[in-house]
């Protein structure tokens, strides 16, 4: 008898499922992350107690793609720009703001090869050499608003 292969983690698919729910609801998807997890880069200034919440809707990040491991994307913290890096494994819940209602992981997933920013110093057994996103070029002057009927 062979023995299974190893069975992929739950959360990534989970966490996907809660963020397309909340949308769909008009609620704000958080995810709530242990900080102090192999491959987590966020901004330290945030975190409290090991532990962040990060606001993941479409109005707060840039280049978030749910399907990859580890979630990248980038966000305005105190509006400074960061660059985000979160393995799945160091998510310890996903839910919606107004409500609390989603999934709650409780401890982190032990992580066997956790991919970070490159050039961070750390070898994180990353073997996608993946790179952020390209930054959108920003519009210049002001935003225009108008009334569609």
């Amino acid at each position: 008898m062979s023995t299974p292969a190893a069975i992929p983690s739950r959360r990534p698919y989970l966490i996907r499922a809660i963020y397309d729910w909340a949308l769909e609801a008009g609620f704000t998807p958080y995810l709530l992350i242990a900080a102090d997890q192999p491959g987590v880069t966020v901004p330290s200034a945030f975190v409290r107690d090991g532990r962040i919440a990060l606001d993941i809707s479409p109005m707060a990040v840039r280049g978030l793609d749910l399907r990859r491991d580890p979630i990248y994307f980038s966000a305005r913290f105190g509006g400074a720009p960061h660059d985000i890096w979160v393995p799945s494994a160091a998510v310890l819940a996903v839910y919606a703001r107004e409500n609390g209602e989603g999934v709650m992981f409780g401890e982190p997933e032990p992580a066997a090869a956790v991919a970070g920013p490159p050039g961070d110093g750390q070898d994180h057994g990353s073997s996608d050499g993946r790179e952020p996103p390209p930054e959108a070029p920003r519009p210049s002057g002001r935003p225009k608003l108008r009334v569609v009927k």
